[in-house]
């Protein structure tokens, strides 16, 4: 066994490619449009937010009834559908997601870190 860790694989396409590309399969699906077509994807987030506090509560074993039902693994899948979620709905508010938020996420890392 080796001592060091493999590079990990490079990722297949671009995050934002795929962003558009989900957003656009789910744009060609959607049973609805128009405004509440956008307030369901918006409120998806609520769905996998839920998903992420259940899987927490598996994973810590905190239903005595349940047991452990969940791993960490599982936690971090769902923390990963809340973050394509979410920037999917912000996709779906605007063209231009990417620069919206990279411009947040600058903003962001200057409010806490500083210049």
């Amino acid at each position: 066994m080796s001592d060091h860790l493999s590079p990990p694989p490079a990722p297949a396409a671009d995050l934002w490619d795929s962003v558009d590309a989900l957003c656009g399969w789910l744009d060609a699906e959607r049973p609805v449009d128009g405004r509440e077509g956008l307030l369901l994807r918006i409120l998806k987030l609520s769905e996998e937010v839920g998903e992420v506090a259940q899987a927490v509560i598996g994973a810590t074993g905190q239903n005595p009834r349940k047991g452990t039902t969940h791993t960490w693994d599982d936690v971090r899948s769902e923390l990963c559908d809340v973050a394509v979620t979410a920037l999917i709905a912000l996709r779906t508010l605007t063209p231009d997601a990417r620069e919206v938020f990279t411009r947040h996420l600058a903003d962001v890392r200057e409010r806490s870190l500083g210049a």
